[in-house]
């Protein structure tokens, strides 16, 4: 309770010092409006699953996959800000969209758990875009989150590979966080969380990891899927 009363005092006083222009269409005000939260919403209502003719129907070996909107527009201007302009605001709208849908969709779940940066990346970035989604979640849904993988070695941007090479980029690049994170896994079912999903490869990687553990089941949701 003290941390996120500490947490939401040092976003007011953020607020106040530099006020927050919208991601999406640039308006004064709110890192996210109104209007532009809209988008994040496009999926709310649908049925649960993945749409025909989308590629890579469902990454093995997850248990279910689902995302609040595709990857353009404003959700795409907002992930963008959220992890390269350091606009950490806007995991509350992206948080909150999130714990919507998968109220809206999810078959289940006990524990979430952010697919890690590697820790380079996060010291770089000064943290790591995942946490802070799955921190809005869980705050959302109830659901308890934890940091239980690592990304124990450098991967390549998935931007910039293929199918193929994206499975073999994120091949064996998770494991689980010591002991204390497999004694959380063990027995539960585990839902990923992370900003944006193509093929599902990463989701997949951290997938394998989890059940490696002893995870029962792992799912997997995210903001924006990318065709």
């Amino acid at each position: 309770m003290v941390t996120k009363t500490l947490a939401a005092a040092a976003t007011s006083l953020l607020d106040l010092a530099l006020p927050a222009s919208c991601a999406g269409c640039g308006a004064e005000g709110e890192p996210l409006c109104p209007r532009c939260r809209r988008s994040l919403a496009i999926r709310l209502n649908l049925p649960s699953g993945i749409p025909m003719g989308l590629p890579a129907a469902m990454p093995m070996p997850l248990a279910q996959l689902e995302w609040c909107a595709p990857f353009t527009g404003s959700v795409r201007a907002a992930l963008h800000h959220l992890k390269y302009s350091g606009e950490q605001r806007l995991a509350i709208p992206l948080g909150e969209a999130m714990a919507a849908r998968w109220r809206s969709a999810g078959a289940g779940g006990q524990l979430l758990v952010p697919v890690p940066v590697h820790a380079e990346r996060a010291r770089r970035r000064g943290y790591d875009q995942a946490v802070l989604l799955a921190a809005q979640t869980s705050c959302r849904l109830g659901m308890p989150w934890h940091h239980a993988l690592q990304r124990h070695r450098h991967t390549a941007p998935q931007f910039d590979l293929g199918r193929t090479a994206r499975r073999s980029n994120v091949s064996g690049a998770f494991v689980i966080d010591g002991a204390a994170s497999e004694e959380r896994v063990r027995g539960r079912w585990i839902v990923l969380v992370d900003d944006v999903v193509t093929t599902g490869s990463t989701l997949g990687a951290c997938a394998e990891a989890l059940y490696g553990a002893g995870a029962l089941a792992v799912s997997g949701l995210t903001v924006a899927r990318e065709r």
